[in-house]
């Protein structure tokens, strides 16, 4: 199975965070959830297979390609949502076409519009005037534009109502039946992953707690509801982790 995405060994230190030898790897047709608490590394890792951050050790290779040498010949190929518009926010979407349009060879402009009159987006309203769910799409519809074969989102469901949500998650779903692409979803919102990832990542304090198959997790481990006291002993020794609540507690 080839892999779109592999990180090996990277680690990366900051002066009150690092990222600990993460290894994980996406095969081509796949969608990975990649999973952790604000604060866990998630977007560290996300700005080094972009090289926007310069890791300490470690490779991560992009189409095969070397994250720091290759790094134009991959963000050709790539798409990238962040929770957050990286855009002119004082341009309607047929200028911000005409503003990208010089950095793709692959642009396709016909797709964009296309795209674009599918997603609803409205073609003379600022894009700072969009909805949330409506800039999610813009930044998809500008990665479909130009064929990206991997598209990495940063939280994008971060704040996104259920209706966006959904839509966005179809969207996903119809992008990645070309089994030659791959998704890189990043969330801390578990229903998402549940619905629609293939395999998950999940980093805890900078490290890899689990990276596989979503299935194989959700085999290997389970959620516990109840009162403390009718969890038996020897159950309580093979807990991970809990929490309390008022009415009860969650393991």
């Amino acid at each position: 199975m080839e892999n779109i995405l592999e990180i090996k060994n990277l680690n990366k230190s900051y002066e009150d965070f690092a990222l600990k030898d993460i290894s994980f790897s996406l095969p081509k047709g796949y969608i990975m959830g990649f999973v952790g608490q604000n604060g866990s590394g998630k977007t560290t890792t996300i700005r080094s297979i972009l090289n926007m951050a310069k890791i300490d050790s470690g490779k991560i290779s992009v189409f095969g390609l070397d994250s720091v040498t290759d790094t134009i010949a991959i963000k050709e190929r790539l798409g990238v949502v962040f929770d957050s518009l990286y855009l002119a926010e004082h341009l309607n979407i047929k200028q911000i076409e005409q503003q990208l349009k010089p950095f793709y060879k692959d642009w396709d402009s016909k797709e964009f519009f296309s795209r674009a009159k599918e997603f609803d987006l409205p073609e003379k309203k600022k894009i700072g005037d969009f909805s949330k769910g409506m800039k999610m799409k813009l930044m998809i519809t500008i990665a479909l534009s130009h064929k990206a074969e991997l598209i990495i989102l940063d939280e994008p469901t971060s704040g996104l109502d259920p209706v966006a949500r959904d839509e966005l998650l179809d969207i996903l779903a119809e992008y990645i039946e070309d089994e030659n692409r791959g998704v890189l979803f990043s969330t801390h919102i578990t229903a998402d992953v549940e619905r629609i990832a293939d395999y998950v990542t999940i980093l805890h304090d900078g490290k890899v707690w689990y990276t596989g198959e979503k299935d194989e997790l959700t085999e290997k481990y389970a959620v516990i509801k109840g009162a403390e006291k009718d969890i038996p002993q020897k159950l309580k020794e093979k807990l991970i982790g809990f929490h309390a609540y008022r009415n009860g507690l969650r393991h």
